[in-house]
């Protein structure tokens, strides 16, 4: 006997009915944001209802944007610490190493004549809001000064591995270096992204190494002596670190000095290698201050550093690799808004600039703040404040360029498009330089110059998360940087040679007066008188 067959067909449509009830219900569940990850609306009647996300939207983000606390900070308080942790110092603070340089004394710093070259067909120029000439005084100082001029670049992940600051670091070099004028700057003694930069290679070996954004994984004393760059490396005996220079960028490999950073609060015993062949062994007074060990020579390719005896909280921060020329120091921390260098120790970076001084201090965050649909950020531009107060104390005389954050887009219905808080964020980092009197540049109309965030995917110029650059992208975006460090650089050169033709033509009025006084008093009856000779104020002569 045979069993009819069920019709099923009913039931399909009731599940179906149901289903796009679940839909249309969810459809009506606001944004959430569940373990710090921000949930969309889930509309699947989006072309016949739509709903307005943005106020709840921006009100939670807004509140909700950073912990205050973490930009915590007595400004105060700092400045003495300074003043009391560098006041006296009892053990030497500088170990040297000196090989004979060949190199004649006049060669390293020949003048430097401003760069005319243009890299971006749109100038976006440095809007200067110092009143204290800071920023006049960093090129015055890349076009005179007969010393390495240093640039510290602070900033997140959007710099890191060295993106940005290695073609940055090569035009300035290239241009303005002396005779050899080249390094790639600060290398950390050890840490997990060393493979992912290209400028330098970096072996290490018996380090335990700690980021300053996971500090509270680090021992005590490690959590209180961070530096500026983010990580701190403490040593088991007998633990190493070899730098390597690279070809990567040009200049890269033109080192004729390094200073190996590091604190020593017991006596220790360290040794240096250079170039695989040479070595020097240093013993260290204990002392709670940060030291260095200065290694020059004609040439630095690679240099090595070990940890012989007193491992006790012994303190390994990094190596600085520099030439006669530029220095550029990248500073990037993962996931940084800022607020780091409140978490690191102001003495410690004090220390480190009395050894190598900062002229310009390069502030890049805003990326880990920003949000869709956030049009208020009063409250950060207020902690950026802080940022150049703090960059002041720590690094005095350094002028400030902030660098308003960078362009990216967000994927939409039609696609990816310019993410709206853009504008915001860079106004507010606009109004945090004009109340700090710092410099800034607004590096997302540079990048929406060469086409925005999009095209850079396009051209394979960004990551497909339209949010951060890759080495390729870091190229164009310092080149656009670079123009417009030069734009007030050839000022400065115009004006110093303006000044200098005036200083000239006053001495050569002075010599011809003095030359006419001279021959009146010895020879009055056979000296004519000055016809029309322009009589500068200050030379105050008698009227004959």
């Amino acid at each position: 006997m045979n069993t009819p067959e069920k019709d099923y067909t009913h039931r399909t449509w009731l599940a179906a009915a149901a289903l796009i009830a679940v839909l249309v219900a969810v459809s009506f569940i606001p944004p959430q944001s569940i373990g710090g990850i921000h949930l969309r609306r889930a509309n699947i009647l989006s072309d016949l209802m739509t709903f307005d996300d943005s106020a709840p939207a921006e009100q939670e983000a807004a509140t909700g944007l950073y912990d205050e606390e973490e930009f915590r900070v007595d400004l105060a308080e700092v400045a003495s610490r300074i003043e009391a942790d560098t006041a006296h110092q009892e053990a030497p603070t500088i170990y040297e190493w000196r090989l004979a340089d060949d190199t004649p004394a006049d060669d390293r710093y020949a003048p430097r004549k401003a760069d005319t070259t243009r890299w971006v067909a749109t100038l976006t120029p440095i809007e200067d809001y110092s009143d204290s000439g800071r920023l006049r005084a960093f090129c015055d100082t890349l076009l005179l000064a007969r010393r390495p001029v240093r640039i510290a670049v602070l900033g997140d992940s959007f710099v890191e591995g060295d993106i940005l600051t290695a073609d940055l670091r090569e035009r300035l070099q290239t241009a303005y270096g002396g005779r050899p004028g080249g390094g790639t700057g600060f290398a950390p003694m050890a840490s997990p992204l060393t493979a992912f930069r290209r400028t330098i290679k970096t072996q290490s070996k018996g380090w335990a190494t700690y980021n300053i954004m996971q500090r509270k994984a680090a021992p005590d004393f490690l959590r209180e002596h961070f530096y500026i760059s983010g990580w701190v490396s403490q040593p088991s005996t007998d633990a190493s670190t070899r730098w390597e220079n690279t070809d990567f960028r040009q200049q890269l490999d033109a080192v004729t000095d390094a200073r190996i950073l590091f604190l020593s609060p017991a006596e220790s015993r360290v040794e240096v290698t250079l170039n695989d062949t040479l070595r020097h062994e240093f013993t260290v007074e204990g002392d709670a201050t940060v030291r260095q060990i200065a290694v020059s020579a004609p040439h630095i390719h690679s240099l090595g550093f070990r940890v012989l005896a007193g491992t006790k909280d012994f303190i390994g921060y990094g190596a600085i690799f520099e030439g006669h020329g530029v220095v550029v120091d990248n500073y990037s921390v993962r996931s940084n808004n800022g607020q780091a260098m409140f978490w690191t120790n102001p003495s410690v970076n004090a220390r480190i600039h009395s050894f190598a001084p900062y002229d310009l201090v390069i502030l890049q965050y805003g990326l880990n703040i920003m949000q869709a649909g956030v049009t208020d950020y009063r409250g950060y531009a207020s902690q950026i404040e802080k940022m150049v107060a703090y960059v002041r104390q720590c690094f005095p005389g350094a002028a400030v360029l902030i660098l308003g954050v960078s362009d990216r887009s967000v994927k939409t219905d039609s696609g990816f498009e310019p993410m709206d808080a853009v504008p915001y964020m860079t106004e507010s980092q606009r109004t945090a330089a004009r109340n700090t009197r710092a410099a800034f540049w607004p590096t997302s109309d540079a990048m929406r110059a060469q086409g925005g965030m999009a095209e850079f995917v396009r051209n394979g110029w960004a990551g497909k998360d339209f949010t951060h650059i890759n080495y390729a992208g870091g190229r164009r975006v310092a080149w656009a940087l670079y123009d417009a460090l030069n734009e007030e650089i050839r000022k400065a050169y115009t004006e110093i040679l303006l000044t200098q033709r005036r200083q000239a033509e006053a001495a050569a009025v002075m010599d011809s007066l003095q030359r006419i006084r001279l021959q009146r008093e010895l020879l009055p009856e056979l000296t004519p008188e000055p016809q029309g000779l322009p009589v500068p104020e200050s030379l105050n002569l008698p009227q004959p």
